[in-house]
């Protein structure tokens, strides 16, 4: 009897984890005409490409034009300024899946998708946050361009220094030169090297926690952070979540 029952789990198993991957093969499945997300790397600028992606946020809306940050379950597409109405830019809520028409590009390192045009399509993916702690400083960093990330233990450097001569844990833009709801600009250090984030008010205003936590940041304090590995001349991350330990 005891032979049967295990005979029976077995087969159960086995049956299980077929269901479980002809899910992820239907998951992943691209349309007709679609890109891979390996394909859509090894396209050549200024090529059309046609990729298969999911909203994980959105930066901006201005004049029938959307900046989004999207993802699938092999890689990330930034979307720059693409066709969109006001109206259907409220529905690209995150986790809707979008077929993107458009042209490759790149600006200072940033590969990036723009005159693009979009159709909803049915289906959800919210991308889970990669722990790249690890890969910061490694030529593999520029493989995640684009994608959601999180680094752990990151410490708090001077961005810089204020007018009257003293550290500066954040600055407003780049240079300090900005006021309250700019951008804000500060530097953590991870492993044995230093890297400037950045909070993208368009993407995080100043009404949002991370707005919030990191001008109240310390020089010294240790950090987890979130965000979007967007590139300029090199990592250039775009976070939506600071929490100090």
């Amino acid at each position: 009897m005891k032979k049967i029952i295990a005979v029976i789990l077995a087969v159960l198993v086995v049956a299980s984890a077929f269901v479980g991957c002809k899910k992820a093969e239907t998951e992943d499945k691209k349309g007709e005409g679609v890109m891979t997300h390996a394909e859509y790397m090894a396209a050549a600028l200024d090529s059309k490409v046609v990729v298969e992606t999911y909203v994980q946020a959105k930066q901006s809306w201005w004049e029938d034009k959307a900046t989004i940050y999207t993802q699938d379950h092999d890689g990330a597409y930034f979307i720059y300024e693409m066709a969109c109405s006001e109206a259907d830019y409220e529905k690209l809520v995150p986790g809707t899946k979008i077929k993107v028409t458009g042209t490759k590009s790149e600006w200072s390192g940033e590969i990036e998708i723009v005159d693009a045009t979009f159709e909803i399509e049915k289906g959800s993916f919210t991308a889970t946050a990669v722990d790249l702690t690890s890969v910061f400083g490694k030529d593999e960093l520029e493989k995640h361009q684009n994608e959601l990330f999180t680094v752990k233990g990151a410490v708090v450097e001077a961005v810089g220094q204020n007018d009257d001569g003293s550290d500066a844990a954040f600055f407003y833009k780049w240079d300090n030169s900005g006021e309250d709801g700019d951008d804000l600009y500060f530097k953590l250090k991870i492993g044995d090297a230093s890297y400037t984030f950045t909070v993208e008010s368009y993407l995080c205003d100043k009404t949002t926690d991370v707005y919030a936590a990191v001008k109240n940041l310390k020089i010294g304090d240790t950090v987890d952070v979130t965000g979007f590995l967007y590139w300029y001349n090199g990592a250039n991350p775009h976070v939506t979540a600071v929490k100090t330990k």
